[in-house]
């Protein structure tokens, strides 16, 4: 994918402080954006040490906005210690941000957390993942009934219909899930996914959400048994994952965020 540079070197450029790293996340990542997704970049910052120093404690998540030809670049990051926080407390959106193939900016610190993540992965990533699941099939449960988003014209779902967007997410959840129960591998594009599961209709429902963000799609009782399959199956991965209960990469990214914050502080 041809990414639009300039767009994104005009949020990220206002940055005050160096980036561990930034990936592209959400539709992009997950192999189904449309002709109007927004660009969600995600990612890690390193505050330098003295900003812990006073009695107010540092901002440690910037949000801006930018508005491009392409469409809304919306960014997240965190600072380092605040991301590895998370990344050890089974978030599996960190994960999918860190391990995202899609790559905006890196450095040297994100190649060390990338060679520790088979280090992080749990079982316990489960409670995540079929969490993220319940929240996203209730959305599309009720999604015939949700008001309009924008204008009415392009992006609203028609009557009557389930959200395709919401219904592509059940399914690229609930695999994610399984595929990293059972081969411990962090696999968030739904395409590559089905590779595994062969689900027909996928490939034909990313095609319809490519053309609009907002889509809808008949109801057909094949997609819910899919997920009713699915979920089973990642219940089943849970009970029989040979993945450890904690990380037991703990301690060195610990020590990777102390690091880090050190060679921050000799080079200012």
């Amino acid at each position: 994918m041809k990414l639009p540079h300039s767009p994104f070197d005009q949020v990220l450029g206002a940055y005050p402080h160096p980036f561990v790293f930034v990936t592209l996340s959400g539709a992009h990542l997950y192999g189904f954006p449309s002709v109007d997704s927004d660009f969600d970049l995600r990612g890690s910052h390193l505050l330098p040490g003295d900003a812990f120093w006073g009695l107010s404690d540092p901002r440690m998540t910037d949000e801006p906005q930018s508005d491009s030809a392409e469409g809304l670049v919306e960014v997240v990051t965190h600072d380092l210690k605040k991301f590895a926080g998370l990344l050890l407390k089974r978030n599996g959106y960190v994960l999918e941000q860190l391990t995202s193939p899609i790559v905006v900016r890196t450095s040297p610190v994100h190649a060390q957390l990338l060679d520790l993540v088979p280090g992080i992965l749990t079982r316990n990533h489960y409670h995540h993942y079929r969490g993220f699941y319940h929240t996203e099939r209730k959305e599309y449960d009720r999604s015939p009934t949700l008001p309009p988003k924008g204008d009415g014209q392009g992006d609203r779902v028609p009557s009557g219909q389930p959200s395709i967007k919401k219904l592509l997410y059940c399914f690229r959840v609930l695999m994610t899930g399984i595929v990293l129960l059972r081969e411990a591998q962090v696999e968030a594009n739904l395409l590559h996914l089905n590779q595994r599961f062969d689900l027909p209709f996928i490939d034909e429902l990313v095609r319809i959400k490519a053309s609009a963000e907002w889509g809808g799609v008949p109801d057909n009782p094949e997609y819910l048994s899919a997920l009713d399959q699915l979920e089973a199956e990642m219940d089943r991965a849970f009970t029989e994952s040979w993945l450890p209960e904690a990380p037991p990469a703990r301690a060195d990214v610990e020590r990777l965020v102390v690091e880090a914050r050190r060679e921050l502080k000799g080079a200012s």
